[in-house]
């Protein structure tokens, strides 16, 4: 136990003594809380937000816009539209004299023949594809509206933006998602789902370098003559998942400051502030998932002969972590109870990063999060054992070259 304890202790310190470790560990935080710091401040100051939207977009001004209705459709304009908005022209000759005076800023034509192709034609002297800072179209096609249905602008209303579509659902109250819902709410599972796959991956990634690093500076050698293999694999493990665990704990404690703060800061809806739970489970899943990518990733290191044979191998190894990564903004997001976000979630390989994302977007039922859980320990139990089988002298010291087939007949202790 007292080598176990001297191997963790020096991982530890090799590793939070490097300047970019705390730049990793800090950056972030540092950062997300600098973006919500000033952010709040500008929100908190009205004339602060004004002048920003001034230099950014410049004074917003009316700018009146022409028609001309040879068809004979617009008797008048209804009392909704702004004074000086709009105004008429008998013919194209004078609208186009008015917008070269720059009068207007547009015109519109309303041909003959309207009623038979329905179609306006939008005279502007530039080719802005985007948009136009004095497009009135909405305001003209809701007059054109009211003259058509005998100024029944009520009626124009319903014609030009449809009844409100409420939506009913029969599923249980449990399973429904919140009517609230916002572009930041659809992305916040895939900022989870990736915030869990740098941590898992960046964390396990230290151990296969530091195993492979020793290895091909020959201290390995030295080290095996004061410690088993079974002792060193424990002491790095260990060790670096104490370093990974802390930065999972200050970047989840960021977040969820963050996240809480946010309806203060952007208005965000009630149903984005993360719950104490997430921070809970995240700090269980994590280390849960580091054990496992840990373990293959010291397995990994133990067979090959240097880190750039096992950077081959490593790709294989991270798939199941990516795969949650394709379907975290669309499918995770909008179903997260359908059957890949609960297949991946329950997978001991994925399970980490796709429960993370369920999580974030909402689960049920909720005993899907216990039993992801289990079977993740199961397989954490497992891993370990199969890499403390792969972690002896005669593996370490080698310097075979290795291959996807010889990890995995490794990993299962069939060579």
């Amino acid at each position: 136990m007292k080598k176990i304890r001297t191997i963790l202790i020096n991982e530890i310190v090799t590793v939070i003594s490097r300047p970019s470790f705390w730049l990793t560990a800090l950056g972030l935080p540092l950062l997300a809380s600098l973006v919500f710091g000033v952010v709040g401040r500008i929100n908190q100051s009205s004339t602060g937000s004004q002048a920003i939207g001034q230099i950014l977009t410049g004074p917003v001004e009316p700018h009146p816009e022409g028609y001309v209705d040879l068809a004979g459709l617009i008797d008048e304009l209804p009392s909704s539209t702004p004074a000086g908005s709009l105004l008429p022209f008998p013919d194209e000759a004078a609208a186009r004299q008015a917008l070269a005076e720059g009068k207007i800023a547009a015109f519109y034509i309303v041909p003959k023949d309207y009623l038979q192709k329905g179609q306006v034609l939008y005279i502007r002297p530039d080719f802005t594809p985007l948009a136009s800072a004095g497009d009135q179209s909405g305001l003209f096609l809701f007059a054109l509206h009211v003259n058509l249905l005998g100024g029944d602008w009520k009626l124009a209303n319903l014609v030009q933006g449809p009844l409100e579509v409420q939506d009913v659902s029969l599923a249980p109250p449990e399973q429904n998602r919140p009517v609230e819902y916002n572009s930041a709410a659809f992305w916040l599972p895939y900022g989870v789902t990736l915030l869990f796959y740098f941590l898992i991956m960046g964390s396990s990634s230290l151990l296969l370098s530091n195993v492979s690093k020793e290895k091909e500076n020959r201290v390995m050698e030295t080290l095996l003559t004061a410690v088993s293999p079974l002792q060193l694999l424990t002491g790095k493990i260990l060790g670096l998942g104490i370093v990974g665990l802390g930065q999972t704990i200050l970047w989840l404690g960021t977040g969820y400051a963050l996240m809480n703060l946010s309806g203060r800061t952007f208005n965000l809806p009630i149903d984005l502030h993360l719950p104490f739970s997430l921070v809970v489970w995240g700090i269980l899943f994590f280390l849960l998932g580091y054990a496992v990518y840990a373990s293959l990733m010291a397995g990994l290191g133990a067979l090959a002969p240097n880190l750039r044979e096992a950077s081959q191998v490593t790709m294989v190894i991270m798939i199941p972590l990516i795969i949650p990564l394709f379907f975290a903004s669309s499918v995770f997001t909008m179903e997260p109870n359908s059957t890949i976000p609960v297949v991946l979630s329950l997978f001991p390989l994925s399970a980490p990063v796709a429960m993370m994302a369920r999580l974030a977007a909402g689960i049920s039922p909720w005993w899907h999060v216990p039993l992801s859980a289990l079977l993740l320990a199961l397989t954490a139990v497992f891993t370990v054992r199969a890499v403390a089988g792969m972690f002896r002298a005669q593996a370490l010291l080698s310097g075979q070259g290795i291959k996807v087939k010889t990890y995995l007949r490794a990993l299962m202790g069939k060579s």
